[in-house]
């Protein structure tokens, strides 16, 4: 006899209940960087190849430290987000995929922070 409520089932949530809210981070991540990748480009692109101190210009304007603030972190979200699916959908071992997954963790983790740390010091370099 199966006690689980019809609507637990149809929802699909699973015994963690959180494979909704991790498919629905991606498509967010994934809405954020299709709009802030065109501004990302354009920027860096109009201006890496100049002039260091036109660039360090740039991202002394806080708008533009805090958009491509936003933009590194949806991006490294986005891809821990994505990588962890693919670790869970191909590595049977439990225990390399134990550790893989805290590896992906830990460095997503220092990179979103140096990538932050980098673009914050640029910004406060006035």
């Amino acid at each position: 006899m199966n006690y689980r409520d019809p609507i637990a089932t149809a929802k699909g949530l699973g015994s963690a209940k959180s494979g909704f809210s991790h498919w629905w981070m991606q498509r967010i991540t994934a809405i954020v960087l299709a709009l802030l990748t065109p501004f990302a480009v354009y920027y860096l692109a109009k201006y890496g190849v100049s002039d260091y101190a036109e660039l360090k210009a740039l991202f002394v304007q806080p708008i533009f430290s805090a958009v491509l603030v936003l933009y590194v972190l949806a991006l490294f979200w986005h891809a821990r987000l994505g990588l962890q699916v693919v670790v869970e959908d191909y590595i049977h071992q439990p225990a390399l995929e134990i550790s893989l997954q805290i590896a992906i963790k830990i460095i997503y983790s220092l990179a979103s922070v140096a990538a932050v740390l980098a673009i914050t010091r640029l910004a406060l370099s006035a």
